[in-house]
């Protein structure tokens, strides 16, 4: 590391040194801003017409050329959906000159600062001007949506969809692929994960109205942290100086689940002023909660009994309700110390409750079915034990997730020096959930007879055909166990200090800068689970019964939502702890792990008003420490379990990834862009399966965590071809290729043998796997269509379509247990993913619907094809309307999941889709008032 911090100290150096400084030359400078001298307007394109230098606004709509030779020249500006403007300025021999530019006059409509036309014209500047690949979501845009987090408000950008936890949209998948290949920050600082077994964010921890704008940058430059495959999402909190004027805005809604059927309360406040020409402040605090309720069922899998009928022998129908509450605060401070300095320090916090209750009616059947057909199946208790089982699972998780970014830029001359220093945490906390407690009936001769209609393959019901009375007796349930969370504490933490340097050189027709940069990122993460199992009590079903709320076929009797907990708690001195079961399962889940990241780079650009040329290559070391423990059982002399046997492990690891890069950009005319980009990116493994955690059960079945997985390593490749129209709206098309090497996947033994000194007999070990193929096409257009006869002039629409062809190879095994490789798509990639939007503003009035589609994808790969895990198809139609009162004053109305759109994963399986799990939510109406000062 010292001996890559000195090579590109010495690079600094040599650049300081060895470059002439231009002689007799000046800046120009200044803001651009729309018409009304409101918004800063940021990516507008700038360009020297005398020479053909350009340079794009920044976020605050400044813009500098550095190097001017003395002289008179014509500044042009360019932003979508606007005329040009051009300026005239005088650049004298000594001295630098401002130039402030407004676009658009104060009455021009050809510029709106706020709705869905403005949203279009801000998102279509920022992708024109982008180095490259890029999609852009601002403000105003998320605010067009009924997006209850920043994952839904991603869904509508092309080529990106997300994976829905209970009908909310939770990670945020791009081009297809799985969210683990993608990265997340705030404000330029790396998000880490709050839960202890992935890499990946979810982003509906942040709410949605604090966010200013995202970026989801699909292809990379030397520059970029380069953990990513997919795209690297970047999140913008608000800017005192994203405005020229102060802003103050209030919302209050309420939100309504039909089948809750409560309303429940949602508001926010957030704000951008300047305290003084040069010092500004920002922030904002948003709070929602949610009730909401799933109907659920799901199966361990299907079987093929000896008289051919095809069945599950653990259907499990599970009634959820579940209260979610969403607090957000952001505070952002921006300060210009002199006329060279900008500094800044943004701070962001998330907190994410999540209660659930979910009651459960399981069967567990020992024998085959005695008879059924091709949609039925039935069970007798006089062939074999039919079990019942009644639970409830009352738990309570709370996810927070932290960042502060400190930093700033300081411009002199052709100089440009960036630097920052942030801290970020994500924790996932539970501590005294019931998961579950749990009753149970077994009935063996006792005329119990179940019989299954599998007609609906989403929808499987039973019918009790003969003992109804028994089987719906809750005195017949006795108490069977308690897992107690005593404690689930997931943290990830991330320090890192970044610094760039660069030099322009003003030439004929262009500018060449030279850059270099350094960071280093310090993350640690790491898992503490203390579980209590109770194993005897005397609490019969009969003492704590509540209703169920469930629809899709009665389920009672069923636990009340907190009788069961609160008898628990009251006397749980009548419950026996497992002493022995609790610190097996408490020890297998524990781990920690260190990564330190030093990174530095070189890079070349230029940049002309036609040709833009971005080159270099970036290092990234990476240092792990890993820490976990071999966990198994003691037995005595007769084979019986004694006690735990804890024993720590630890692991060290480094290795160098070199990546180069080059990115080109072509507008041969104004308006039509062709860009160009081919790079190599790394995915590093998941800390928690490179955790030493090995640890062996008592039948001999052992997990074992991998040190020594490496990460994933891709070629990757873009290409784009971009018409802008001369009015709001752009039609794109591009291609994609990646080629992924040592993607990892989980490995079933089913042989035995010997691991890191561990004999086992059936074993999940994880391993990289073979190389991947990504390729695809990506298709987008905009249109404002004020070119229609009023009043049809007020109507937009945003379509995009993404083809991802994702496939790769796995060791499987035969019924004979023999290994062979098989084809398989990635894991959470779509084929077709689909985004419409037809938009509606003129007046007060402003309307939006809005329609998602994704493929099914392979969510879990199994031991066999027949075994793999696919979630299927899913379209959701949302509807928003919006109705101006007064200026800056509107009431609005969200119509989410119009269609009620359900979740279905299945396996296929002897030429059936067979289900694994089914949900539906019904709709969500949200309603309320926003005003804007």
């Amino acid at each position: 590391m010292k001996t890559l911090f000195r090579g590109a100290s010495r690079a600094a150096i040599i650049l300081a040194t060895t470059m002439p400084v231009a002689a007799l030359a000046g800046t120009i400078s200044g803001t651009v801003s729309d018409g009304t001298g409101t918004r800063a307007l940021q990516s507008t394109q700038l360009r020297i017409v005398e020479n053909g230098r350009i340079a794009e606004a920044g976020r605050d709509g400044s813009y500098r050329f550095p190097d001017v030779a003395p002289g008179t020249y014509t500044i042009e500006a360019r932003y979508t959906g606007a005329d040009p403007v051009r300026t005239t300025v005088v650049v004298p021999a000594t001295g630098d000159v401002d130039a402030d530019i407004r676009i658009g006059s104060n009455v021009d409509a050809s510029i709106i600062v706020v709705g869905q036309v403005a949203n279009q014209a801000s998102a279509l500047s920022r992708q024109r001007a982008a180095d490259g690949v890029e999609s852009v979501l601002t403000r105003d845009a998320i605010g067009q949506f009924p997006d209850q987090n920043v994952a839904e408000s991603l869904r509508r950008l092309p080529g990106v969809n997300i994976m829905n936890d209970q009908g909310e949209g939770r990670f945020v998948s791009v081009r297809g692929l799985d969210p683990e290949l993608n990265a997340a920050s705030v404000n330029g600082a790396r998000l880490p994960a709050p839960e202890s077994d992935v890499r990946s964010v979810a982003l509906d921890v942040v709410p949605s109205e604090l966010i200013e704008s995202i970026e989801v940058k699909k292809s990379l430059t030397p520059d970029m942290d380069a953990d990513t495959i997919g795209a690297s999402i970047e999140i913008n909190t608000t800017s005192a100086f994203d405005r020229k004027k102060d802003l103050y805005s209030v919302k209050l809604e309420g939100s309504y689940n039909d089948y809750a059927d409560t309303v429940t309360p949602k508001g926010s406040v957030d704000f951008a002023t300047r305290l003084s020409d040069n010092f500004g402040i920002s922030g904002g605090f948003s709070y929602y909660k949610r009730q909401f309720e799933t109907d659920n069922i799901e199966t361990g899998g299907w079987k093929t009994a000896e008289n051919g009928v095809v069945y599950t022998d653990e259907p499990e129908y599970r009634d959820y309700d579940v209260t979610r509450k969403r607090i957000g605060a952001t505070l952002n401070m921006d300060w210009r110390p002199s006329d060279t300095t900008k500094l800044y320090a943004r701070g962001i916090y998330n907190q994410f409750d999540d209660h659930e209750y979910r009651r459960r009616l399981a069967f567990v059947f020992d024998e085959e079915p005695a008879s059924g057909d091709a949609d039925s199946a039935n069970f007798t208790d006089e062939d074999g034990r039919i079990e019942v089982r009644r639970d409830l699972k009352d738990r309570f998780e709370r996810q927070r997730i932290k960042s502060l970014v400190l930093g700033g830029t300081t411009e002199t001359g052709p100089w440009k020096l960036t630097y920052s220093g942030s801290w970020s945490e994500s924790t996932e906390k539970e501590k005294g959930s019931i998961d579950p407690i749990r009753w149970r009936a077994r009935f063996d001769g006792d005329g119990v007879d179940v019989g299954f209609n599998y007609s609906d393959p989403r929808v499987p019901t039973f019918e009790v055909t003969s003992g109804n009375d028994l089987f719906t007796d809750p005195s017949e349930y006795g108490f069977n166990r308690v897992e107690q969370t005593a404690l689930s504490d997931s943290r990830d933490r991330e320090y890192a200090l970044k610094g760039d340097i660069s030099r322009a050189f003003a030439m004929d027709g262009g500018t060449f800068t030279v850059q270099a940069g350094m960071k280093a990122r310090f993350r640690k993460k790491s898992y503490n689970f203390n579980m209590n199992y109770y194993g005897d009590g005397d609490l019969s079903l009969a003492d704590v019964l509540g209703d169920s709320t469930y629809r899709l076929i009665g389920i009672d009797p069923v636990p009340g939502k907190g009788q069961a907990t609160d008898y628990f708690y009251n006397n749980i001195g009548e419950f026996e702890l497992d002493p022995i079961a609790s610190a097996y399962e408490s020890a297998t889940a524990d781990y920690s792990a260190k990564e330190d990241i030093l990174a530095t780079y070189m890079m070349g650009r230029w940049d002309s008003a036609t040709v833009r040329l971005i080159g270099g290559v970036r290092m990234e070391q990476t240092r792990n420490v890993l820490r976990g423990s071999r966990t198994e059982y003691l037995l005595d002399e007769e084979e019986e379990i004694t006690g735990v046997s804890v024993t720590p492990n630890v692991f060290t690891k480094n290795y160098t990834n070199w990546l180069p890069s080059l990115t080109a950009r072509f507008e041969p005319s104004q308006g039509l862009v062709f860009r160009a980009a081919g790079y190599k990116s790394l995915v590093r493994p998941k800390l928690s399966q490179m955790a030493p955690r090995f640890y062996v059960d008592e039948d001999g079945g052992a997990t074992f965590g991998n040190p020594d997985l490496k990460p994933f390593l891709a070629w990757n490749l873009d290409a784009s071809a971009e018409w802008y129209f001369s009015s709001n709206g752009a039609l794109t098309a591009g291609v994609f290729w990646k080629s992924i090497k040592d993607y990892s996947v989980t490995l079933h033994d089913f042989d035995g043998g010997v691991y890191q000194g561990i004999p086992y007999n059936e074993a999940t070990i994880y391993q990289n796997g073979d190389t991947a193929k990504v390729k695809g096409v990506e298709l987008s257009f905009s249109q404002v269509l004020n070119f229609l006869p009023a009043p049809l002039d007020g109507f937009l629409v945003n379509l995009n379509y993404t083809y991802t062809d994702a496939s790769g190879k796995i060791t499987s095994y035969d019924d004979d247990d023999n290994a062979y490789l098989r084809g398989i798509s990635l894991p959470n990639a779509s084929k077709h993913t689909l985004n419409a939007v037809l938009g509606y503003e003129k007046g007060p009035i402003s309307f939006r619907a809005a329609g998602t589609y994704r493929s099914k994808y392979l969510d879990e790969i199994g031991d066999a094809a027949d075994s793999d895990r696919y979630v299927d198809n899913h379209f959701q139609l949302d509807l928003s309307a919006k109705y101006k009162i007064l200026p800056g004053v509107r009431l609005f109305a969200d119509w989410v999941n119009v269609n009620n759109a359900k979740y279905f994963a299945y396996q296929n399986f002897e030429g059936s889709k067979r289900l694994l799990q089914y949900e539906e939510y019904n709709w969500t109406a949200k309603f309320g008032v926003t005003a804007s000062f």
